[in-house]
């Protein structure tokens, strides 16, 4: 009898494992091994924008594989380097770094602290804080993203090197390197090919092995034609030993701020595919799960001279294309990016520095979303604009940077909205049942002596003022004798103590004027809130009502209507 061990029972691969079917092992094998030979070289070139050794991007792809294999609770989500990633790890170790040892030090212990934060989140069930990047927002960013990480592999993509400290500096330098014949023929030759081949390919296979074709193509290329471009040369073959990185005190700030920037960003990344394929198949949504999977990916990327990983769609895609079926493909992906490294050094070693940056680049294109930016513009412009500022603030202000503006962008978006939401007068239409905007059915017959206003947002510091304005000109211009107003208090899910304070002053005004107030339909914790303010009592318990049609019913009754 197999002895069951409790403590094992919520780690998915283990319960994976249990109930695993023979029919799978066949596409999940297949999967795996696809996978492995693309993993290789798309790792190396996301570790280049890095800024660091190309090798630390296969070391980040192992332990990213493997880790979100053991504890990811999404079957088909495969992780690791990432081009969303890349230029936010760059702008935090790059200034820092002395020398390549200490940029790998510096990156592995970025991973250490996201990895934390990640599990810790996780743990405290902080996993909804990354809903503070909005879609727009996120559409910005990624934008800038992309081209941030177009313009860093131009001058590699031409055969030249820059040394430059913002996005502007960047585009002026490769422009006059450009103008200055710098440009080297062999290298723009593979670039544009590895490109065209990485677009093509994708396009016409659903195993889109474009990134294979292309490295395996270059080198063979490189080798024939004795071109003279820079490759990857020598790694180091085998995995690295279990490290500790070493850093000093006085650079953990600015390692934690980043790690933070690398956790909100992954794990948005990562939790929004993880939805997109739970809604596909059918599955559960398990947000913390996966913020916890994402922080051992970087933990134990961080203790093998990694950097932090995320989900990919475009990985995730050849998956999902070539049958893959559980978290065995990533085991078998993982084991087969070793063999690649113990058994065929020499071809990893002669990928050509051009074709690494053809990839980056082919990237940089996938991750550009012009379609979603078009859609904005067509549906919400103001969403629009909000997108292109967080874009511009990437491009100008800088990466991390860009996430600081952007969570605050979403934030102002979202009081803007709440600021000066919608509100109307509510009318009688013949036939349909309820009350209705005016706005919308300007044949609504209006109640007799009755104002129905309805409020769509909160009363909070922001719009309560306009509130009480709104209420007050609904009156003035009312043609007719009022008695009571009636406000629906459905949409209104919080009352703040300014909003407290604003609605005291409205009542004051009405007692004035000589006319009653009533909520309708306005929900329990609101009414909490409004006894603690001394309110609920002030209106009087016989003036809430539980929806619109009770509310305007008691007003007929009072007033003798029919």
């Amino acid at each position: 009898m197999a002895v069951r061990a409790p403590m094992l029972d919520g780690i998915p691969i283990v319960s994976t494992l249990r109930g695993y079917d023979k029919s799978s092992v066949r596409p999940d094998l297949v999967a795996g091994i696809v996978l492995a030979t693309m993993l290789v070289p798309q790792g190396m070139a996301y570790a280049e924008v890095t800024g660091l050794p190309a090798v630390t991007g296969i070391y980040t792809t192992i332990a990213a594989l493997v880790a979100y294999a053991v504890f990811g609770p999404n079957r088909r989500l495969v992780l690791g380097p990432d081009s969303s990633l890349a230029p936010v790890i760059a702008a935090v170790i790059l200034p820092l770094a002395v020398d390549v040892d200490n940029a790998i030090a510096l990156a592995s212990a970025m991973s250490l602290l996201a990895g934390l934060i990640c599990v810790v989140s996780g743990y405290l069930n902080l996993g909804v804080l990354t809903e503070l990047l909005s879609k727009p927002i996120r559409i910005g960013y990624l934008n800038g993203i992309a081209i941030l990480i177009f313009l860093s592999q131009v001058p590699k993509a031409m055969g030249f090197e820059v040394e430059v400290e913002s996005s502007f500096e960047l585009l002026t330098a490769t422009i006059t390197a450009i103008l200055d014949s710098q440009v080297s023929g062999p290298a723009l030759a593979l670039t544009v090919a590895g490109v065209i081949v990485v677009f093509l390919v994708n396009r016409t296979s659903r195993w889109r092995p474009g990134i294979v074709v292309a490295a395996v193509g270059s080198i063979v290329a490189v080798s024939l034609f004795d071109l003279a471009v820079e490759v990857v040369g020598a790694i180091p073959t085998g995995l690295p030993p279990l490290t500790l990185p070493q850093v000093g005190l006085d650079v953990l700030p600015s390692l934690g701020w980043g790690a933070v920037a690398v956790a909100l960003v992954s794990f948005a990344d990562s939790g929004a595919l993880s939805a997109a394929m739970a809604q596909k198949s059918g599955e559960g949504i398990d947000p913390n799960g996966e913020i916890k999977a994402l922080g051992a990916a970087d933990l134990l990327a961080g203790l093998f001279q990694g950097f932090a990983s995320s989900a990919s769609s475009s990985r995730t895609a050849v998956a999902l294309a070539v049958g893959s079926r559980t978290q065995v493909a990533g085991l078998v992906a993982a084991l087969g990016v070793v063999l690649i490294m113990v058994l065929t050094p020499g071809l990893v070693s002669g990928m050509p520095q051009p074709t690494l940056a053809a990839i980056v680049i082919s990237a940089s294109f996938a991750l550009f979303d012009a379609k979603g930016w078009a859609w904005l513009l067509r549906v919400r412009r103001s969403e629009f604009f909000l997108s292109l500022a967080t874009t511009l603030a990437v491009l100008l202000l800088g990466v991390l940077e860009g996430i600081g503006v952007a969570i605050l962008l979403s934030l102002a978006n979202f009081v803007r909205i709440q600021w000066r939401p919608h509100s109307t007068e509510l009318g009688e239409v013949p036939g349909v049942p309820g009350y209705h905007d005016l706005e919308r059915h300007p044949e609504a017959r209006l109640i007799e002596r009755l104002l129905i206003v309805r409020y769509d947002a909160p009363l909070f510091f922001a719009n309560a003022p306009d509130f009480a304005r709104r209420l007050a000109d609904m009156l003035t211009n009312a043609d007719r004798p009022i008695e009571r107003v009636l406000v629906v208090g459905n949409p209104i899910t919080d009352i703040d103590s300014t909003g407290a304070e604003v609605l005291t002053g409205v009542i004051d005004d009405l007692d004035r004027r000589d006319v009653a107030f009533a909520f309708a339909g306005l929900k329990g914790p609101v009414k909490d809130r409004l006894r603690l303010y001394g309110l609920y009592d002030r209106i009087g318990e016989e003036n809430f009502y539980p929806n619109t049609i009770s509310g305007v019913e008691a007003h007929l009754r009072r007033s003798g209507g029919a």
